[in-house]
């Protein structure tokens, strides 16, 4: 479909596309990878005809039409969110007002007869069958159909659109672009503005009604999800292994290492060569031997490796404090805006050590919980506590506006490094994309995105126990995100991460809580776990909706049940909120506690929503005394160990062992009392 030959970019001396040729098939699911500054963004503009390129062809055939939808681009805000959605289809009212205009022509005419009145009936019979292919009656329900898809409601579509936030508005740019459905798509981080529920609707689109398609994206998940072949840019040239991302990590190991191979092979060729010409250089009898040694290494293609890929960076947070057993405690949160209610009822516990994941569409409260928990906002219904001894770290895009503009780079990290630590802070820097000279940039002169890679490495060096990340991911490429990943799954604290990435989530969070509908809800298990018990979810919410009802409210009213899945195999148990969001020490049991059990036939049983609270209160006492029993359990332990260590060690007085005995005596008392809790919780969390 489309062919590029010989294609060469350069800027200022220096080469950044070198002589790439490949072809663009119809039906094509494309991965343009590589590091950041490796010419993908340029690429995709020269095949959208932004760019001219130094030297080579883009041969693109005459019918082709390409959509590109850029990382950041100038909107307009002029018009609704329907009408702008509309423009997606001015081909459709370009052609039904030509329609129009030659059936009033026909009306006016007499010549029937006419060879000009044939042709005229001729063409307005080509435009109506051509209006009809284009779905010129129905293109209205695609629109809507699209634009819920990326996550607006229907009560967003008479919206001005400069009421949204600029990623809102990359998505009205993202449904006209999908609406106009062009030969072939050009996609540069379209993830970066969706939540999970958009980018899989996004992946479907993808797969089952989208032509040729070229996307570059640091979301693993998605182009893995999307993508069957991958063009890899490294150091100006293309390489293109016909598989899908994962696959193409492994080919690329092993020819990274053959490429490896050939390079050191190579350097030691190029290293005799040399000696041998440096040793004879002025004997006369060796005269013609080294000449011909000369002409030979420059005739040599030197081999290049990009030094970019070298051993994984191991980062490791500083030691954190230690913090009280529960950092975080919500019972009955709400949050309104005037009239618009946020989320209400939001009851849960948050676990020394936990791991979480806040998930859902944007604008369901996922940051105004995090901004309650920083304190930032304050005038909140319920009670929100914080641990004792709770130091917190905290990264949002905002951060970045926070930084000392006047020092470099180097001199930023420097200074909050501490320890070993700063021995390695050249490492650092390169592993989030500062190496060399980019480390002694002054912070004025980078750009939003380094800023916020800038902000990150500083939080990572600082010594704190509770870590709030608010879409950390958005601005680093895959292997920052690695090291990320990897410190933060080392990391002893507390972890919160506001997040759409999948990949990133995938064995960093152990326990994920959804935003929706008003409500908060705990599900217990990774990221993949809670997207497959979302699936069967939703089918069972599409057989409950009304025909014809609008799916998509922005937020339920407080006395509004809400269906929750504790487990894969659990029954839909429609509870208050009160009761779906207890303390993580229970293992998200309140999600389980309705009272309603699955059985051949059965019929859920509805708990009142003062049995609810009341429940709710029940397994929270229990908790509390499970985690009381435990440290008096351990407390008497390490009595009874030092006692014993006195009486090992000299004929020992009657006194020792009497006391021996109470604390024996205590201990089985206290272990009964445990047994007794943990069986009670058990019960009500089944």
């Amino acid at each position: 479909m489309i062919s590029i030959e010989g294609l060469t970019v350069e800027f200022g001396g220096f080469t950044l596309l070198n002589n790439i040729s490949f072809v663009i098939n119809k039906k094509d699911r494309i991965a343009l990878v590589g590091k950041n500054g490796a010419g993908k963004s340029t690429l995709m503009k020269i095949i959208a005809g932004m760019k001219t390129p130094t030297k080579g062809s883009v041969g693109i055939p005459r019918e082709t039409t390409i959509g590109y939808l850029p990382q950041e681009m100038q909107l307009s805000d002029t018009m609704t969110v329907r009408e702008e959605a509309e423009r997606a289809f001015e081909h459709i009212h370009d052609a039904e007002n030509e329609i129009n205009r030659l059936n009033a022509e026909l009306s006016e005419r007499t010549d029937y007869d006419s060879d000009a009145f044939q042709h005229l009936i001729d063409r307005v019979t080509s435009l109506s069958e051509h209006f009809q292919m284009m779905g010129g009656t129905n293109y209205h329900a695609e629109l809507e159909r699209t634009l819920i898809g990326l996550g607006f409601t229907r009560g967003d579509f008479g919206r001005p659109t400069a009421e949204f936030s600029g990623g809102w508005r990359m998505r009205i740019e993202l449904a006209k672009l999908l609406l106009r459905r062009p030969d072939v798509l050009l996609l540069d981080e379209p993830t970066n503005h969706l939540d999970i529920e958009s980018i899989q609707w996004l992946e479907t689109f993808i797969a089952t009604r989208a032509n040729a398609v070229i996307l570059v994206s640091h979301d693993r998940a998605f182009i893995n999800n999307t993508t069957l072949r991958t063009l890899e840019i490294e150091l100006g040239h293309i390489y293109d292994y016909r598989v899908k991302y994962d696959e193409y990590v492994v080919l690329r190991r092993e020819r990274r290492e053959q490429q490896m191979r050939a390079y050191e092979n190579q350097q030691k060729m190029l290293a005799d060569t040399e000696a041998f010409i440096e040793r004879f250089r002025y004997k006369a009898s060796k005269a013609i031997q080294v000449q011909s040694r000369i002409r030979q290494l420059e005739k040599v293609e030197r081999i290049e490796v990009d030094g970019e890929d070298s051993a994984m960076l191991r980062l490791k947070f500083p030691p954190s404090p230690r913090s009280g057993s529960y950092p975080v405690i919500v019972e009955n949160l709400s949050k309104r805006y005037g009239n618009h209610l946020v989320f209400d009822g939001a009851t849960f516990t948050i676990d020394r050590g936990d791991k979480i994941a806040f998930v859902g569409k944007n604008g369901e409260g996922k940051s105004t919980l995090v901004k309650c928990i920083m304190n930032e906002i304050t005038d909140y219904g319920g009670t929100l506590k914080l641990g004792h001894n709770v130091k917190i770290g905290y990264f949002a895009q905002n951060q970045a506006q926070l930084l000392d503009e006047s020092r470099t780079v180097f001199e930023t990290v420097d200074y909050v490094a501490q320890g070993d630590i700063r021995t390695k802070i050249r490492d650092i820097l390169g592993a989030f994309m500062f190496g060399g000279e980019a480390s002694d940039k002054k912070v004025k002169v980078l750009s939003g995105g380094e800023k916020s890679r800038l902000a990150m490495i500083r939080l990572l060096l600082e010594p704190v126990n509770l870590l709030i990340l608010d879409e950390p991911t958005n601005h680093l490429d895959m292997r920052s995100k690695d090291v990320l990943k990897s410190a933060l799954q080392d990391f002893d604290g507390t972890v919160i991460v506001v997040s759409h990435d999948r990949e990133f989530l995938d064995g960093l969070v152990d326990k994920v809580y959804e935003f929706g509908n008003g409500r908060v809800r705990e599900h217990l298990g990774g990221i993949y776990d809670f997207l497959e018990r979302k699936k069967i979810e939703s089918l069972q919410e599409l057989e409950r909706k009304p025909v014809g009802g609008d799916t998509t409210t922005a937020a339920a009213p407080a006395a509004t049940t809400a269906t929750t899945t504790a487990s894969a195999s659990a029954a839909p148990v429609a509870t208050s909120a009160a009761a779906q969001n207890g303390p993580a020490a229970t293992g998200g049991g309140q999600n389980r506690s309705s009272g309603s059990k699955a059985g051949c036939g059965g019929t859920n049983v509805r708990l009142s929503y003062e049995e609810q609270k009341e429940q709710a209160r029940v397994l929270r006492k229990l908790e509390k005394t499970v985690a009381e029993t435990e440290r008096r359990i351990a407390g008497i332990e390490a009595e009874i160990s030092a006692l014993e260590a006195r009486m090992a060690m000299s004929e020992s007085p009657a006194s020792l062992y009497a006391e021996h005995g109470k604390f024996k005596k205590e201990l089985s008392d206290a272990m009964d009392k445990w047994e007794k809790a943990t069986k009670a919780l058990e019960k009500g969390t089944l």
